[in-house]
């Protein structure tokens, strides 16, 4: 997700002929697409059409077996939505108008690419956001959960989840640099210190905390096993499982979008020209969260698994299978 706020050194170079492609040799905008970028588009666009798939089959599983009916399911339904149009919609729309047309441009496609951009990668993280809260309630205080991740807290959820994301964008894309005078820099560096906190830095605080919480709980409950069963080994199983469960969560999240977002707030503060092509690869990178999202946060469950090979072998246009038991 890039934030597009006023460049202050953008060359003056006319940038009406730049196509969206450019050679990562040179760092210089061109005309003709390379084999290099050609490339590129191609591997872009086979990571879309698995993030559209990966997506598509955790919606149609949850919306289709009634045993996946639950508070917990309706939060990844969100997020799958949202990752799938990042695949449908933001994936396409980078590669059509990637950074070296956009950045030096502020037409309407531009300003819809940035809307979707932010608004559906901001929706993903937020979901995301919304799945730890949930997570947490279910481990750390399981006898009250029904009471306080009730439908109608879920729904609150997806609201929030989707609702800032949008008035965030609608206020970033509105941003209208002519309207700017002397306290312009300062207008947008406080923008951009907002925008970063909110769609990111917050939630990743909240998910932190919120994860390791539940791996202190969780090797509490272990241990309580252990020293009333005396099973070591299954006590060393659950610990490497939860300890693998919650380090994939928040490792693939950090190497997803830590590192555009590192690059955005320290490119915030400096005055060294944009690196075009390091800001491109680390876009792409956070992009591809939505990708591994399905993967993550569907395929750690049997039920699942099990869904999504019916769903694969055409076995529920066969039959009615909505009250099916998954295991």
């Amino acid at each position: 997700m890039k934030l597009y706020f006023a460049n202050f050194s953008i060359n003056s170079t006319d940038f009406s002929n730049v196509k969206p492609c450019y050679s990562i040799a040179s760092y210089l905008p061109t005309e003709t697409p390379t084999i290099l970028c050609l490339f590129f588009n191609v591997f872009i666009g086979s990571i879309a059409a698995v993030t559209v798939c990966g997506n598509l089959l955790v919606i149609i599983a949850i919306i289709y077996f009634r045993q996946l009916h639950t508070p917990t399911n309706a939060l990844i339904l969100s997020l799958a939505v949202a990752d799938l149009l990042v695949g449908a919609v933001v994936f396409p729309l980078t590669i059509e108008f990637s950074l070296s047309s956009c950045m030096y441009h502020e037409d309407l496609l531009c300003k819809v690419r940035s809307s979707f951009d932010i608004t559906l990668s901001t929706c993903s993280i937020l979901n995301l956001c919304c799945i730890s809260i949930d997570r947490y309630y279910a481990v750390c205080q399981p006898l009250t959960y029904r009471t306080k991740v009730s439908s109608h807290v879920v729904v609150v959820m997806i609201l929030v989840s989707w609702g800032v994301p949008a008035a965030v964008a609608i206020a970033l894309v509105g941003f209208n640099r002519t309207k700017c005078r002397q306290n312009c820099f300062f207008t947008v560096v406080l923008g951009k210190i907002l925008i970063v906190l909110i769609t990111f830095y917050s939630p990743l605080l909240v998910m932190i905390c919120i994860y390791l919480k539940i791996f202190f709980v969780a090797q509490r409950q272990v241990y309580s096993i252990h020293s009333i069963k005396n099973s070591g080994g299954s006590v060393s199983i659950m610990e490497r499982k939860a300890t693998k469960t919650l380090a994939i969560v928040m490792g693939v999240f950090l190497l997803c979008w830590l590192p555009s977002f590192l690059c955005t707030t320290i490119l915030t503060f400096s005055n060294a020209s944009k690196p075009g092509p390091l800001i491109e690869i680390l876009n792409w990178l956070a992009l591809s969260n939505s990708t591994f999202n399905p993967f993550i946060y569907a395929l750690f469950y049997s039920w699942f698994r099990s869904a999504f090979k019916m769903i694969i072998s055409g076995k529920i246009i066969l039959g009615d299978f909505t009250n099916f038991k998954l295991v």
